[in-house]
């Protein structure tokens, strides 16, 4: 599986299996049998509350810690505080069965707490090895102008991302600082009844929603689609095994871009 570079000592699998809305016996199920099918990397958060499946999860699926890269993600908006970090970091370890995390992010912006308080217990974190790389979620091109100033290295931005939503501006803006991408929800939307996804599914003998998650590999993001359904996670699994041509993938980048699906009260995505 390919993979990212976060910084001197991370990479990120460009595949990993999204839990958000996995619960109970279902993410334990969906995260064992994706692990021992091949999956080298597992998302969830501490809002998703599903720590404790996650790591049920992991140990029924017998795979090393070291074989799989881990991502969780602080509460928002409580858990930004120095107290809050060191204390929900320390948390996070014991549900998650792990003596580190791989890649720890800020699940949204809240401005009401200074990234740099937020973002300097992370690096301590990391610099006691509990954590690998620090990154955040939701960010504009603003929030992240802010969060740099801390003079904390931020190796991801994890962000929706859907050919009818491709955040061209943003990814540009990231790839300058360094910064890579993880997208998510780029199978929402009705992306997979597109008539131009339809017919290079067609062409390439893939599913839709495989050429969806083909082409946000091929453009350098990660993507993690959730499933709980052992054939579509392993579907899922399939997608970087293939490489679309170059003028079907700029199709898709030149697509009509209809918006933002996920735009809760408190995104700030206007900042």
């Amino acid at each position: 599986m390919k993979s990212i570079m976060l910084n001197s000592g991370a990479s990120i699998p460009a595949l990993g299996l999204g839990t958000w809305q996995l619960t109970g016996s279902s993410c334990v199920e969906a995260v064992a049998y994706a692990l021992q099918n091949g999956y080298t990397h597992i998302d969830t958060a501490d809002g998703y509350g599903n720590h404790k499946e996650v790591r049920a999860g992991i140990e029924k699926s017998g795979v090393a810690r070291g074989a799989f890269f881990l991502t969780t993600k602080l509460a928002y908006p409580s858990g930004y505080t120095k107290a809050a970090v060191r204390a929900d970091g320390e948390r996070f370890l014991q549900e998650l069965g792990t003596d580190y995390i791989d890649l720890l992010l800020i699940h949204w912006p809240n401005r009401e707490v200074p990234f740099a308080e937020t973002l300097a217990e992370m690096n301590e974190l990391k610099k006691e090895g509990k954590i690998k790389a620090i990154g955040v979620s939701n960010f504009t091109p603003h929030h992240l102008d802010d969060a740099l100033k801390a003079g904390v290295e931020i190796t991801n931005n994890q962000i929706e991302v859907r050919p009818q939503f491709n955040q061209k501006v943003l990814r540009d803006y990231c790839a300058s600082k360094n910064i890579s991408i993880t997208a998510y929800s780029s199978l929402k939307g009705g992306e997979t009844e597109l008539p131009l996804v339809v017919e290079l599914a067609q062409k390439y003998g893939k599913t839709p929603a495989q050429i969806v998650l083909n082409w946000v590999v091929s453009r350098d993001m990660v993507t993690i689609p959730k499933s709980a359904h052992p054939e579509r996670i392993k579907e899922n699994l399939e997608v970087a095994n293939f490489e679309m041509e170059e003028a079907d993938l700029a199709q898709i980048d030149a697509l009509p871009q209809t918006g933002r699906i996920n735009n809760p009260s408190f995104g700030d995505f206007d900042y």
